[in-house]
């Protein structure tokens, strides 16, 4: 009996951590690893003329926040043509559906700020559908980077969708 105690009790406080880690992310200048954070405040803010993505080509991880609602994730990132896309699978799983919300939100609300390397970039998102090379060439730059089996086709079943992170004009 005193060892159900004591493992409930370890339980207890592994639950809570996990909870004060989650809320405090919330407020957090990004998020911490895979929990969401809040929004993006530090670093330079880059402006001027569209940048040459291609200094992020093999850089694994940015932060993403969407303005509205403004919290940050951290999220992979594939380059193509000099220019910068991110993709969220899983859609139509319940996975995908639970935890993915930004997708839909970037639907809405496509504003987004990004940080790389510490520096800030003011982005649209703006959703691909119907580019099938664009689409094939964002799937394989996908493949090369992470492995991840993943295909123009599932843009068009939903699987996937896919952004453009294009300059955001005031």
């Amino acid at each position: 009996m005193r060892i159900l105690r004591w493992v409930a009790r370890v339980i207890g406080v592994a639950v809570l951590s996990v909870v004060v880690l989650v809320i405090g992310a919330r407020f957090a200048d990004g998020p911490i690893a895979i929990i969401p954070g809040g929004p993006l405040e530090a670093g330079e803010l880059v402006t001027g003329a569209e940048p040459d993505w291609t200094f992020a080509r093999d850089i694994s991880e940015m932060e993403l926040q969407l303005v509205e609602p403004p919290q940050s994730r951290t999220i992979w990132l594939q380059v193509h043509d000099e220019k910068l896309y991110v993709v969220s699978g899983y859609m139509n799983s319940t996975l995908g559906r639970l935890w993915k919300k930004w997708p839909a939100q970037a639907l809405q609300d496509g504003r987004a700020v990004i940080r790389i390397d510490g520096k800030r970039y003011e982005r649209q998102l703006v959703r691909i559908l119907d580019d099938t090379p664009l689409l094939e060439a964002i799937a394989a730059e996908v493949s090369r980077k992470y492995g991840a089996p993943l295909t123009a086709d599932m843009a068009a079943s939903g699987d996937a969708w896919f952004f453009a992170l294009e300059p955001r004009h005031q």
